[in-house]
């Protein structure tokens, strides 16, 4: 053997040595500059409360600045796209909610694709969607409130906190199943839309709980009805529109964090364990539930296959609603 043998084999050995240990040591040096957390709605909505939340976690356990950027629009498609599009290295994280699996059987053109384009790292909190009117509106059940828009439909549109989110499909299926005609008011969040509740310039809306919780205990708003399998804690007088007859209005709402899809699977699992372990904090799940939400931090392979199922279940309820959006 050759000492030219040796010294081939030698970097042939320190070459597989140091790929081998990319991984380790790419999860060891993570993060090395500041992370991002885009929320894909205005700030003052439950998902931008959430991420927030979890951003303020992220940032003091691992001594790193998190920086949380709102990029509302075309209801959470912009805010979506720009995360997919962004490099995948992990230092980009999206904080997002159900519309995600709605999506795809609503807009057809959309610019990327959910399970090619993303990866879930956790799944923060459930929640129901209340609908809300505005205390001086003169009716105090979903019944008061179908026969009181159907006697005047110009002054109740529903309220949405975005085209083509939970909202929107809960609005229209409440046109289509309690027999109104109501427009639908489209904006860019859930912050948006509780302002003019409060306002008055809209009467009426479907509101995720974190969002109406603070108005809700403060009496400005009433609550009528709510979406979900069993009644919220903020308002458990209200019935489930389940109780009261209605269909498909079971499905809770989630609010989940992902990273791009093509992100390195160590670095990927750094984060997902890390927010899991946040999730797991008394004081972050007590904070979650004062918000009206259930807390979630499972292991990220459980909301996988429920994202996939969701997947299906809000294309069924898509079709027999008959709900479209333009794109």
């Amino acid at each position: 053997m050759t000492t030219t043998d040796i010294t081939r084999r030698q970097a042939l050995a320190f070459t597989t040595l140091a790929l081998t240990g990319l991984p380790a040591l790419a999860q060891q040096d993570f993060p090395s500059k500041p992370l991002r957390v885009i929320v894909p709605y205005a700030p003052g909505g439950g998902t931008d409360t959430i991420g927030r939340l979890m951003a303020t976690k992220l940032g003091e356990n691992w001594k790193a600045t998190v920086v949380v950027e709102n990029k509302p629009g075309a209801g959470g498609v912009i805010g979506n796209d720009m995360a997919a599009k962004a490099p995948a290295d992990g230092y980009t994280i999206l904080m997002a909610i159900t519309v995600m699996v709605q999506h795809p059987a609503l807009m057809p053109k959309l610019p990327y694709d959910l399970l090619k384009d993303f990866q879930p790292l956790a799944v923060a909190a459930r929640s129901a969607d209340l609908l809300l009117v505005h205390r001086d509106v003169p009716a105090n059940t979903v019944e008061e409130f179908v026969k009181l828009a159907k006697a005047d439909p110009r002054t109740y549109a529903l309220g949405s906190y975005g085209n083509g989110t939970s909202g929107h499909i809960h609005a229209a299926m409440l046109n289509q199943q309690a027999g109104l005609d109501l427009s639908i008011a489209h904006y860019k969040g859930a912050g948006p839309l509780m302002a003019d509740l409060l306002g008055g310039q809209v009467k009426v809306g479907f509101l995720d709980a974190t969002t109406a919780a603070a108005q809700v205990n403060g009496g400005r708003v009433k609550v009528l009805g709510v979406t979900g399998a069993r009644r919220s804690p903020l308002a458990p007088n209200a019935p489930t529109f389940t109780e009261l007859g209605y269909k498909s209005f079971e499905p809770y709402g989630w609010f989940a964090l992902f990273t791009q899809a093509g992100t390195p699977p160590a670095i990927a699992k750094k984060l997902s364990d890390e927010f899991v372990a946040i999730l797991a904090q008394p004081e972050v799940r007590k904070r979650l539930e004062e918000l009206g939400l259930l807390p979630g931090g499972e292991p990220v392979a459980e909301f996988a296959k429920e994202m996939r199922r969701d997947l299906d279940i809000w294309s069924r309820v898509i079709k027999e609603a008959n709900i479209k959006i333009d794109q």
